[in-house]
Order: structure tokens, then sequence, then C-alpha cells
């Protein structure tokens, strides 16, 4: 009897702990399916309104007129209804125009007290997801760093570190002395000494610098209606008149400080970046006249300049500043960059968008160590800093740092090899460059897009 019950005992406890494991593992394996099948009825919500939207574009209520979230049955074909869709949709307005439409779709299978969610940014593509796009053949230093994607429509001679897809339009080029070639000879669409080659990709379809032109006019009429903008200040087509311009200093508490630039110093330079025989630049200021502080918009947060533009300061919004001409036949106008570019934070809240006409030039008197963020496109000429001759008090500079992305028509350029001889660079001897992943898939409003269809631009599970 003694025994009976001692191993009676022991089979109870082995049976009852054998059960509570089955059960455990059972209860296991129904949430681990629920889970899945939470997962693909969320998905389904988000594809669903992805489907709306190519029917009905600016539609953000399901059709409902009223705001969700909505609810939505989940039907298998063979099963009846087999869970719910709960869908949220906000749209991201500037300037009255959607730029993305934000879904959260949340899937609960019947009968289940389980869920998934998952959120998703829809949006046409933009050059933010870049840190550099170029339409020309470019050579990238043994110094630079960079991340984030990089392509050229052109050759590419990558001697830097790149640590995100490098790809080419081309199969084959022909690599210069202006490239490091010499003699000159036919290269791969990517070649050079830099690491990370699996990254590395050609030929790869080009990116149509005409498909993401900024239509100036447009954006210049919004600018007029729900933005600000600041008419010709300068005049003619040649010298220091033409050079003219407005100096925008952004400022921490979300305010910019126009100034009217009335005079520049001509500083001779031995070359320019965007390939012109000029030997003069006239991109430092002599003097200037205080216009006044203006407060960012919260709605349209937009200016407009028919006329250069000088930029720095610290961006504490999502702002585009555009500096074009759509006036006087000839004049296409530069942005200047002559100190810091900073952000208030870097969570995405704040960014900028600069667009020229021509060119973006850094400023013979820059920082020695210069550190830029934003999404800079010269629409017609090139992104860079114009050699000066050395020895001189604007050659060679230090380090420069650029958060954002790089969009040039022409090649760009911060430094010129040898440019101080005996073996010494001038410009910028270190660069550090990054795209900035919260913008890329929410840039400031019309920063131009890679294609006009709408994608996903985030997606991901909480």
């Amino acid at each position: 009897m003694l025994l009976a019950l001692v191993f009676g005992s022991i089979f109870l406890t082995v049976l009852f702990a054998m059960s509570s494991y089955v059960l455990v593992e059972n209860k296991l394996q129904t949430a681990q399916t629920d889970k899945s099948k939470g997962l693909a009825i969320a998905e389904a919500g988000v594809e669903y309104y992805k489907w709306h939207l190519a029917h009905f574009p600016n539609d953000l209520q399901n059709g409902t007129g009223a705001a969700g979230p909505y609810s939505i049955p989940y039907t298998d074909p063979e099963g009846g209804q087999t869970g719910t869709i709960s869908l949220t949709v906000n749209g991201n307005n500037a300037c009255g125009n959607i730029t993305s439409v934000d879904l959260q779709s949340v899937g609960t299978p019947t009968g289940s007290g389980s869920s998934a969610t998952i959120y998703a940014r829809y949006a046409r593509p933009s050059v933010a997801q870049y840190s550099y796009i170029i339409n020309d053949s470019v050579w990238a230093g043994a110094d630079r760093i960079i991340s984030g994607p990089y392509h050229s429509n052109g050759g590419v001679r990558m001697d830097g570190t790149a640590n995100a897809p490098v790809t080419s339009s081309l199969a084959t080029w022909s690599c210069t002395s202006s490239y490091g070639c010499s003699p000159t000879a036919t290269k791969n669409g990517v070649f050079g000494s830099g690491p990370n080659q699996t990254l590395w990709s050609y030929p790869t379809p080009q990116i149509d610098f005409t498909a993401i032109a900024a239509d100036f006019t447009s954006i210049k009429n919004i600018a007029i209606a729900q933005g600000r903008y600041f008419t010709r200040y300068s005049s003619g087509t040649s010298g220091v008149s033409a050079f003219k311009g407005y100096h925008l200093v952004f400022n921490a508490n979300n305010t910019v400080t126009v100034y009217t630039v009335s005079n520049e110093y001509n500083t001779n330079i031995g070359a320019a970046i965007d390939g012109s025989s000029d030997t003069s630049d006239y991109a430092r200021i002599r003097s200037e006249s205080l216009v006044g502080t203006y407060a960012i918009s919260a709605t349209c947060p937009l200016i407009y300049v028919e006329d250069n533009v000088w930029i720095e300061g610290t961006v504490a919004s999502k702002v585009t500043v555009v500096a074009a001409n759509t006036v006087t036949a000839g004049v296409s106008p530069n942005a200047m960059i002559p100190n810091n570019i900073t952000y208030t934070s870097s969570t995405g809240s704040a960014g900028l968008t600069l667009i020229a006409e021509n060119d973006i030039l850094i400023t013979p008197d820059s920082p020695n160590n210069l550190t830029i963020n934003g999404i800079f496109i010269a629409q017609g000429g090139a992104f860079g800093r114009n050699y000066y001759g050395c020895p001189s008090a604007f050659e060679p500079r230090g380090t420069l740092t650029l958060t954002g992305t790089t969009v040039s028509n022409k090649r760009t350029g911060t430094k010129w090899v040898n440019g101080c001889g005996g073996g010494s660079d001038a410009g910028y001897q270190t660069r550090i460059d990054s795209f900035d992943r919260k913008l890329s898939t929410s840039p400031p409003p019309f920063t131009p897009f890679t294609s006009t269809d709408y994608k996903f631009v985030d997606w991901r599970q909480k």
C-alpha cells in the first residue's frame, strides 16, 4: 500500500507536469498562430488602402466622409469572416498638397484576443533616399566616408569607403586624367580601390533629371499665395551687381532673419567647380542690410527667392528654400553656404531642402571644419567649392561633414587634388557624407521625386 501510494504520487506528479507542459505549448502554438494570422490580416489592410488610393487618390476617409479608424471585415472566400481590420489613415499635408499618407493597420483574428499592428508610409520616393545623385561622372577620393546610396548617371571612381549601394547607369566609361586615369582608360561603370565592392552595381537604370526637375513657376505661385516670396534684388547678367541677393539666417526659434546682400568681395579663383571659365567669385558678403525676421509657416514652410541666396543657421522645422528666376532671361541664381547649417532636433522634425536653379557653392570663407545638414539640389549646375589657389587664406580646409542628400547636375567637388602642390590637396581634406534616414521617408515639401508612382517608403511592425 505504501509503495503504491509513493509511486502513484510520482506518476501523478509526472503526469500533471507533462499535461501542463503540453497545455503551455498548445497555448504558445495557438498564440503564435493567432499572431501570424493577425499579421497577415494587418498587412491585408495596408494593401487594401494602397488599392483604394490608386482609385481615389485624395480620399483619406475610406469613402465614408468621416474620420477613422475604420473597421473592415477580413473574409476568407472559403470560410467566411476570419478576422477584422482596424485601419487608421492620416495624411501629411504641406501648402495644401498631400505629401504622404500614414497607415496603421491592426489585424485581429476572429475569436482571438491577440492582434498584430503594421505601420506604413505611402508616398512617392524622393531624392532624400540617396546620399548622392549626380548626372555626370564623378571621383570619390580615398578620404571620403559615404553612408547611404550613391548614384551617378555617368561613371564612378570610388576610392572612398561607401557603406551602401554604389550604382552607375553605365556599363563602361572613359576615365580621363580628370578622374586620375593617365593615360585615358576604359573602366567599368563603378571602379576604384574602395572597400565593400560587393555593394557596387552597374549598369542600373538612369535617374531622370528631367523628371525630378522642380516646377519653379508652380512653386513660386504657391510661395506667393501661402509661403514667403522675395523678388529679385540683383540686376544685370554679369559683374558684382548680378551677384547680389538675399542672406537667410535660420534661428532656433523657428524664424528666419533675412538680409539683402548689396555688395560682395571679388575673390580670384583658379578653377570653377561647374567647369565654367569664370575667374571671379562673388560668394563672399561685403555688405548687407536687414529686411526683417519672419516666422516659418507651419502650413506652408516654403521660401522662394527670385535671386541668389546665402543660407546658414539652425533650422527648427521642415522648410524648403528655392533660388530660381522665372522672370529674367539668362539669369540662373546660385545658392551659397557660408557657414554651418544645423537642426534643432535629429528626430526628423527639422529638415532643409535647398534647390538652386544653377550652382550650390560653399563660399571661400567657409569654416575650416564645416557641418551642413540638408537636401541640396543644384538643378542645372554643380554642388561644391571653387578652387582658390594655394597657399591662400582660403586653402586648404579641414573637415566637411554633410548629413543629408546632394543632387547635382554636374560633377561635384569639395577637394582639389594636388591643388596646393607637392602632393598636397586644396579644399576640404576630409569629407564625411551620410544620408538622413529620418528625412528619407518624410522630406520637406517640394523635395523632388525619383518616381511618379506612390510606393511604401516605410513599413514596420509594431
